[in-house]
């Protein structure tokens, strides 16, 4: 009987494929999606390219390239909010009313699966985009369930910012592998005149996806996990402790100034940029910028620090996706090739030091010249961590940012938090 009923599924399974291969022939010339679920990209026009505020300034010049070359299938460019939970919920929204306001989208590497689940964004051709030249862990956050839901544009991997100035003056020889040593620098960096007001430690502690990505990189760095191999939360355990230990003792001992508790990307960069922090964890965009400010020249990037030794960041980045109810389907299929390209990738490293997903760039001897915190770039995302890839992400990165702001905060302890973010996690993904 079950022989039978495995020759049955397979016959199915191979009459469902014919019927795709069929309907992806011929579907209709607009570009939606037949009724079969296969997708026609055809249609050629217009488009629009959805992303969070750019504080670069080097999209639209990649635009307006895009827009010269061709002149009746010009893309606008949609700015969202900087906050990262805002730009999903607008996109969510956009696609629960199946608008066509939105062609492609620019996805945190993490939401790939939740929107693919949802049929949100359309599965893509994998021989349309040069995957094999991509650093793995990159290529697998555009990916859900084996088939290409995004292509890559962008990776990202936590770097520690640290005023080499100051640790060279106060005799220190290299940056900080562990916390312990971090706060042992910077006792000592703050008894030099120059460091006078300046606060040790900041990341991103806002109740935004941030916070999500702090707590899960000092869990991972003390040994911990959010979730396990097989996606099951395991956040109540002692190397989870340690872990939010960190940050919530950081807190409580001035390692980390309390105004950080309001700090996204921006207002870190900013602090730092300012003079007003030793040590600060952020994306290597922030590189650039810097460079432009008053610390130009007086600083440097290392690997996060950990438990014992190295941490572990988050796996950061953005990938490209096509709205499932986008018009011009064609247009947007090329225009994502062109801006994931090896060559746009390299033009958004040098004017905005955003990290290339092409693993030839950090290997280019004349670029990690020019660039030298490249190879601690391409090593912080060898060895990242993703964060769980969930279908229900929202619920998810909700409660880790309402138990480890608890935590920090105070209102609860380290050990009441995670039992209850545990708690909570099960309930999420539960099947």
């Amino acid at each position: 009987m079950k022989t039978t009923t495995a020759r049955a599924l397979r016959c199915s399974a191979a009459l469902a494929a014919a019927a795709l291969l069929l309907a992806a022939c011929g579907s209709s010339d607009d570009g939606s999606t037949a009724q079969s679920g296969a997708t026609s990209f055809t249609g050629r026009g217009p488009i629009t390219f959805v992303a969070g505020k750019d504080t670069t300034g080097a999209v639209q010049p990649v635009l307006d390239q895009w827009n010269k070359l061709h002149p009746k299938e010009k893309v606008t460019f949609i700015q969202l909010p900087t906050d990262a939970d805002a730009q999903r919920q607008q996109m969510i929204q956009n696609a629960e009313t199946k608008s066509d306001a939105y062609t492609v989208l620019s996805l945190d590497v993490v939401w790939t699966s939740e929107f693919a689940a949802h049929q949100w964004i359309d599965r893509l051709p994998a021989q349309s985009f040069p995957l094999d030249r991509m650093l793995k862990p990159v290529v697998e956050t555009a990916k859900y369930r084996g088939g290409l839901y995004a292509a890559p544009s962008s990776s990202d991997g936590g770097l520690l910012y640290y005023r080499t100035d100051l640790l060279k003056q106060a005799g220190i020889s290299k940056a900080p592998t562990t916390w312990a040593e971090l706060k042992a620098d910077c006792a000592k960096v703050k008894k030099l005149p120059a460091a006078k007001g300046m606060s040790c430690y900041a990341g991103q502690f806002q109740k935004y996806e941030g916070l999500t990505v702090n707590f899960s990189e000092a869990v991972n760095s003390a040994g911990g996990v959010v979730t396990d191999a097989n996606g099951r939360p395991d956040v109540d355990t002692p190397q989870a402790k340690k872990g939010l230990d960190f940050l919530a003792g950081s807190f409580r001992d001035g390692t980390i100034p309390k105004e950080a508790i309001t700090y996204q990307e921006e207002d870190g960069r900013q602090a730092f940029q300012a003079g007003k922090l030793v040590f600060l964890r952020n994306w290597p965009y922030m590189y650039a910028l810097a460079g432009k400010s008053k610390v130009a020249g007086k600083y440097a990037v290392a690997p996060l620090p950990g438990l014992t030794g190295p941490g572990s960041s988050s796996l950061g980045g953005h990938n490209l996706a096509l709205s499932s109810f986008a018009r011009n389907k064609a247009t947007a299929v090329d225009f994502m090739k062109f801006y994931s390209s090896e060559t746009t990738a390299k033009t958004f490293l040098e004017k905005a030091s955003l990290a290339p997903p092409y693993a030839a760039l950090y290997d280019d001897p004349a670029l990690a010249r020019q660039y030298p915190y490249l190879p601690v770039l391409k090593q912080s995302i060898l060895r990242a961590v993703p964060r769980p890839r969930v279908v229900g992400y929202g619920d998810v990165t909700s409660a880790i940012q309402q138990e480890a702001y608890a935590a920090l905060t105070g209102t609860k302890s380290s050990a009441q938090a995670l039992k209850d973010l545990q708690s909570k996690l099960q309930k999420s993904t539960a099947q």
